[in-house]
């Protein structure tokens, strides 16, 4: 897929990594890119900081009628045809059993689950609706890239339900890419180590050192311009299916 030209949907947009490959897709020539984030969020600032080739809709990836309206928006700007969905929340930090044995929050865990994974599904099968629509060039109608985490795979005490989303996540992609390819729509997933993000940022400079030091190379925590990168060429390489890629600098999780 040539990104020049084209019309671009990016969740989670208004920083970190969303914000990294809405401006990464700018700078390749996207005629338009459309953020989608919270209410809350910084959306606004986000879409003047990237020129008028951005706009943004204020609403939640589980709400259809929202997420619906920005699909629409990025079709109206011309097909659209790429999407990275970077949208979604932390994990719990709860344990299965607390201290006392007592039963962890069926509630949280439902809700992560629903933000992460139910509102994956939600961005995945809207955004195909509308890509599916475009005439194919090049042998692709349009090509989506949804975001896992290595937590997936080798995920951390505590991180049951975010790990359980993410998994889900992973699990989508090949059967998602398998169910799209009647419609020449490619779908991949990116899975991110420790990524320098608003909420790492958040930490003191030591614990983020420390957390840098554990990966194998190069020894630094991952910046969101390598996320943008990955996710691009995902977008760009029309030979790349069904796959999910960690970007992670070779790290493998330990249990805590």
């Amino acid at each position: 897929m040539q990104i020049e030209g084209i019309s671009a949907l990016v969740t989670g947009g208004a920083s970190g990594l969303g914000f990294a490959s809405a401006q990464r897709l700018i700078d390749l020539g996207a005629s338009s890119v459309v953020l989608v984030d919270l209410p809350t969020s910084a959306g606004e600032s986000a879409a003047k900081q990237l020129g008028s080739q951005a706009r943004f809709v204020a609403t939640d990836i589980t709400d259809t009628e929202g997420l619906m309206a920005a699909v629409n928006m990025a079709a109206e700007q011309g097909p659209l045809r790429a999407v990275v969905h970077c949208a979604g929340r932390g994990g719990d930090r709860l344990r299965i059993l607390d201290r006392e044995g007592s039963p962890g929050s069926l509630e949280v865990f439902a809700d992560v689950i629903r933000i992460n994974l139910v509102g994956t599904y939600n961005v995945l099968r809207l955004a195909a609706q509308s890509i599916s629509a475009n005439e194919v060039v090049d042998g692709d109608r349009g090509a989506i890239v949804l975001t896992a985490s290595v937590a997936a795979f080798d995920g951390q005490i505590g991180q049951t339900s975010y790990a359980a989303s993410k998994a889900g996540i992973h699990g989508m992609t090949l059967v998602a890419a398998r169910d799209l390819a009647s419609r020449q729509i490619r779908v991949n997933t990116i899975a991110p180590g420790i990524f320098d993000t608003p909420l790492l940022a958040r930490l003191r400079e030591d614990v983020r050192e420390g957390l840098a030091a554990t990966v194998p190379h190069p020894k630094r925590l991952g910046d969101a311009g390598d996320f943008a990168h990955l996710a691009v060429s995902l977008l760009e390489n029309p030979y790349i299916n069904g796959e999910t890629i960690r970007i992670d600098g070779g790290i493998r999780m330990a249990p805590r």
